[in-house]
């Protein structure tokens, strides 16, 4: 990561399809897979505990905004649904941000859950 790009870390569920989705756009540099926000130190795919599976997203901040990033995410998937995307099941499906360690300047307001539905656009995998 070079010292102009950012990172954001994300879970939506499948982390396969987030990446898929994510890569693709525009000011997105590199994605990498993985667990995050769980008890299990070192996590597999066979063994991670509490983690939810996760994206780490490095962008260049001059080409998408971390709030552009942000407004994307919540179209591609639904984060209303507990520990759930589509037809997979789990505390690894969960929907989280999880911040850097660096503090964000202008973080977006997020939705209250009860306008979150019409927030949400839906995407089919």
């Amino acid at each position: 990561m070079t010292a102009s790009n950012e990172r954001a870390i994300l879970a939506g569920g499948c982390f396969w399809g987030v990446q898929d989705l994510l890569r693709r756009y525009p000011g997105v540099v590199a994605t990498r897979v993985g667990y995050s926000g769980g008890d299990v130190p070192n996590a597999t795919y066979r063994n991670h505990g509490t983690h939810a599976e996760a994206i780490e997203i490095v962008y260049h901040p001059k080409l998408i905004s971390y709030r552009k990033l942000l407004e994307f995410f919540f179209q591609v998937h639904d984060p209303t649904t507990l520990n759930r995307q589509g037809n997979d099941r789990g505390l690894s499906y969960r929907s989280a941000i999880f911040t850097p360690p660096t503090s964000r300047s202008e973080l977006p307001r997020i939705p209250s859950p009860t306008s979150m539905p019409q927030a949400c656009g839906r995407v089919r995998w």
